[in-house]
Order: structure tokens, then C-alpha cells, then sequence
């Protein structure tokens, strides 16, 4: 670990950016030419004065799961991504896991759908990064420790996850999450740990998941359209559309009105309530 190294690594990545490339708006009397500190510490969920810290080359080492934070928030390439892990002292983790790294152009097209909810997730359902209106609609990400951090894992585990969705719409939920797990899961290829370990611990964990699991239905989640119970809108049908990455390990998911449902209305309410009174529920 070299904590002066790491902080000049990061102070350098900031002065090259500029807020409207992450959508923050500008301002004026700019005494930086990139992000300032409060900037970059409020993208990646951090304190400024922690922040602050790590770029004086002090304080305490980062988690995996800051780096990662500070990875997305200052719009790194995968070589610089690296370079942060080790000049943090913390091992690469492996594509497709909980800290997977978000292509910034993958980030850049989040900013801009600042109207819309919007997220991006991994092949297993693992959520990355979220914009206001997605935590709004869908609630807060969990933090990302396998296997809980799957939506999928959750769907089947933890009954408050179904919360999400009307009573009568959990059987097609559940066969649709289970056919997309399928592809993803041989897309990776057998040696592939996480994957392993999630159908595992699910099949451990529930006997409706074995069931399906066991018909080797196999459908990659594309375009869907979803009923999603909100506790101050009610229920909102809105259209899940994705952009996936070229290996087929992260989805850009973003949500428009459904046509003729009074959707549009509650999205545009939504911005006005806010996250206010919102429970984690969904990745």
C-alpha cells in the first residue's frame, strides 16, 4: 500500500474532470479545474474529510468497496481501476463480482438519464450504481457482499424482497429470474465461482428455486414490462429496458412509462418525493 502515491493518483484523476461530465452542474467561481474534493467524495458515498484525508496521503486504508466507489465516481479505465486496487493495497477483484467496475461510458449514459430511473446491474443481478430516481422507485442498493447482494439471491431467500412486485405477479417473476440466471450462469462457464456459488446457496435455500432451476427453461431478461408496488405511489407499470455491456456481464436498466397507464404522472411525482421514507428492497 502507498497511501502518498494513492493520494496524488487521485487528486490527478479529479483535476481532469469536469462536473458536467458526471452530471453535476458547474457553477460559477470554479477555483479548480476539475471536481472538487466535496465533489468526489459525495459521487462515491464517502466524507469529505475522509476523502480529503486519502488524498493528503493519509488516513486509513481504503475498502475494496470504497475503491471501487471511487473508481465509478472518477469515470476510471480498467488499467486505471487496477492501478487504484493497488496502489490501495486491496486485491483486483474479479469481473462480473460485487465491485465489478462500471465502463465509463456505461456511466456516462446513466448521468444523462437523470429524468428516468435508471441503474446498472451485473449478470447476477448485483446492482452497481444507481441514479436518484432508481433508489426512489426501487430502493437503496445493499452493500455488496455475496451472495445478498443478488436480487436473485434475495428473491428467493428473504420474503421482503417480493415486496417489490403484486402478489400475482411473484410466480412469473420468479421463473423469468431463474431462465435469465440459467444463461448467465453457462455464459461464464463452469469454472466460474460466483455464478457456482449463488445457484449453491439457492439451491440450499429454497425448494421453489430447485424446482425451477431444474426445468432448464433458459431466457435472457431483455425488455420487460413491470408492475412495481411503491408505498406512496402504489403500483406503477413501467417499461425495463437494457443496454448490455459486450461481454454480457453488466446491464444499463432504465425505466419509461408504461403507454396507457397513469405511470407518467407518478414518475414525475416521484422525483418530487424523493427517497424520503424508502427501505431497501431491490437491486
Amino acid at each position: 500500500m502507498n497511501l502518498v502515491e494513492l493520494g496524488a493518483f487521485l487528486k490527478s484523476r479529479r483535476d481532469r474532470i469536469r462536473p458536467p461530465d458526471v452530471g453535476l452542474p458547474e457553477g460559477p467561481r470554479r477555483r479548480v479545474p476539475g471536481l472538487r474534493r466535496d465533489e468526489v467524495a459525495r459521487l462515491a458515498g464517502a466524507s469529505v474529510d475522509y476523502y480529503t484525508e486519502l488524498e493528503r496521503g493519509s488516513g486509513a486504508q481504503p475498502s475494496e468497496q470504497m475503491v471501487a466507489a471511487f473508481a465509478r465516481a472518477l469515470r476510471l479505465t480498467w488499467d486505471e481501476r487496477d492501478h487504484l486496487y493497488h496502489l490501495a493495497g486491496r486485491p483486483v477483484p474479479p469481473a462480473g463480482g460485487p465491485a465489478s467496475h462500471v465502463h465509463p461510458g456505461m456511466l456516462d449514459l446513466l448521468d444523462r438519464l437523470a429524468g428516468t430511473p435508471a441503474q446498472v446491474i451485473t449478470d447476477l443481478h448485483v446492482t452497481l450504481v444507481q441514479n436518484p430516481l432508481a433508489v426512489a422507485l426501487l430502493g437503496a442498493a445493499p452493500e455488496p457482499s455475496e451472495p445478498q447482494a443478488s436480487f436473485v439471491y434475495r428473491w428467493f431467500a428473504d420474503p421482503a424482497a417480493r415486496s417489490l412486485y403484486p402478489d400475482e405477479d411473484h410466480a412469473h417473476q420468479s421463473r423469468t429470474f431463474v431462465a435469465d440466471l440459467r444463461a448467465a450462469v453457462a455464459r461464464r462457464g463452469g469454472r466460474d465461482e460466483e455464478a457456482a456459488r449463488l445457484v449453491a446457496e439457492l439451491r440450499n435455500r429454497s425448494p421453489e428455486f430447485v424446482a425451477l432451476w431444474d426445468r432448464h427453461e433458459v431466457a435472457v431478461r431483455r425488455n420487460d414490462r413491470k408492475r412495481i408496488v411503491h408505498a406512496e405511489l402504489g403500483v406503477v407499470e413501467v417499461n425495463c429496458l437494457n443496454l448490455v455491456s459486450e461481454d454480457g456481464r453488466q446491464r444499463l436498466l432504465w425505466f419509461t412509462p408504461a403507454i396507457g397507464t397513469g405511470a407518467a404522472e407518478q414518475l414525475e411525482l416521484l422525483s418530487v418525493l424523493g427517497t424520503q421514507g424508502l427501505v431497501d428492497r431491490r437491486t
